[in-house]
């Protein structure tokens, strides 16, 4: 592993050298146990503690198969998945890893009793396997989430439509918190190269997911002056759909829970912002009951400050607590568009205020391949950035889970694999002058990221 280091870092190693470098017959990476999925039994979400379930292992290389790459990770990040993942819910994810295993021998490989979890990535490709044509040994990368096998003519238009689509790192093994990580080629994308590895590492599930969510003609189609409600906004996704609507020419209206959150929004751009909890909304009245009052001076305080409209979109994730709250202070004919549940799959809404308003509800998972690569080339180009806010050693990712489980963290919280240190992997110094500001605001003054970084 320290060849492998060595070759990263230096600015000198070629392809060549790259091919050459021996692969080690294991690495560390961050697991959960399948012999341990009970460990939480009859524990409420919110006391689930993944610093006790997440392991880092020594674990073998998994055998390379046609169209995959084996890639060298100086970096990754933590989502809500490897959350979901190391506190067992909604499922255990060995189930996906079991189901996936019965569809052929080569999948059989990630059917095993432990799971490398992590659904983000930034390094160096170190091997191809056949068929791979677009990536070689030594090239600086990012992937996305997306597995698919396409097999079935369902996911030609929309790789999402695949019936066996996968979300690498959750529903499949040998994920991105690792020291390397097996990837499908197609996953694979440039890596921005004005940023770090651990800024680089930071945007790839989130950025994708708020771009279909928000921007697709597959989610809500966002246009120039709509006014979209965004919850969450400087938190991990809601920070990307806060600087996508800003650049797309829409009105964010961003809900935040502190002053120090709101300040972040205001960083970013954003003029209209709602403390929530400043504000003491309270969408239930109790665990089965909830507020419509509190939904009408939720909605007044939108118009307010809009200008006397109502939202055209509600970029939804949290779910169960703010789902009927959503649906009502959507404008007649609006979308309100969800991707994930964090407060609770089951949502609760008041009918009369959809149909009779011709409201729509449209569901958003993730993205496609080319949906992700414009995410990814909006980021390379500048116009929009990482929102990494605080970095973890590989070791402590059962923390740093910990934190973003707590909503303890604004933006991205990034881990270092094979990265000795944080500020290391730009490329593009030049550019990275121009938008230093905007790659740091969510980081903590005292600890913001390196002026410049280095060239290894």
């Amino acid at each position: 592993m320290n060849e492998i280091l060595s070759a990263v870092l230096s600015a000198e190693a070629t392809p060549a050298d790259f091919a050459a470098l021996p692969l080690p017959e294991s690495y560390r990476a961050i697991t959960v146990h399948k012999d341990e999925t009970d460990m939480f039994a009859g524990m409420h979400t919110r006391d689930k503690d993944p610093r006790k379930s997440l392991h880092l292992d020594e674990v073998p290389l998994p055998e390379l198969g046609p169209g995959e790459a084996l890639v060298a990770v100086m970096a990754s990040s933590v989502n809500y998945n490897s959350v979901w993942s190391s506190i067992f819910e909604p499922l255990p994810t060995f189930g996906f890893l079991e189901r996936y295993g019965r569809t052929s021998p080569l999948a059989k490989r990630h059917d095993l009793p432990y799971h490398v979890i992590g659904s983000d990535l930034a390094g160096v490709v170190l091997r191809t396997g056949p068929g791979v044509q677009a990536w070689k040994p030594g090239d600086e990368v990012v992937a996305h989430c997306l597995s698919v096998e396409l097999e079935s003519s369902d996911g030609h238009d929309d790789t999402m439509m695949d019936p066996e689509q996968r979300i690498w790192g959750f529903e499949t093994n040998f994920g991105g918190l690792a020291e390397i990580a097996l990837v499908k080629s197609n996953q694979l994308m440039p890596k921005p190269r004005h940023l770090t590895w651990e800024e680089a590492a930071a945007p790839g599930l989130v950025n994708s997911t708020a771009y279909r969510q928000l921007v697709s003609r597959n989610g809500a189609g966002m246009k120039q002056g709509d006014n979209v409600l965004i919850w969450g906004a400087s938190g991990g996704l809601g920070s990307y759909a806060t600087q996508l609507a800003l650049a797309g020419g829409a009105f964010p209206v961003c809900v935040v829970s502190s002053e120090q959150k709101a300040g972040i929004c205001r960083k970013m751009g954003a003029e209209a912002i709602i403390d929530r909890d400043a504000e003491g909304y309270r969408f239930w009245k109790d665990e089965s009951t909830q507020d419509p009052r509190e939904w009408k001076r939720f909605g007044k305080r939108i118009r307010e400050l809009t200008g006397g409209e109502d939202v055209d979109i509600v970029f939804e994730h949290p779910g169960r607590e703010t789902f009927g709250a959503s649906v009502f202070v959507a404008r007649k004919g609006g979308t309100i568009v969800t991707c994930a549940s964090t407060s609770g799959y089951h949502h609760e809404y008041d009918n009369r205020y959809l149909w009779m308003s011709l409201k729509k509800i449209v569901g958003s998972h993730f993205a496609n391949y080319r949906e992700a690569w414009e995410a990814n080339r909006l980021i390379a180009k500048g116009r929009i950035h990482p929102t990494l806010s605080k970095v973890y050693p590989l070791a402590e990712t059962g923390q740093a889970a910990h934190d973003v489980h707590g909503n303890l963290h604004q933006g991205k919280v990034g881990v270092l694999c094979l990265a000795p240190q944080e500020g290391l992997g730009v490329r593009d110094e030049e550019m990275r002058a121009k938008h230093l500001d905007a790659i740091n605001r969510f980081r903590p003054p005292a600890a913001g990221a390196p002026s410049k970084g280095t060239t290894s």
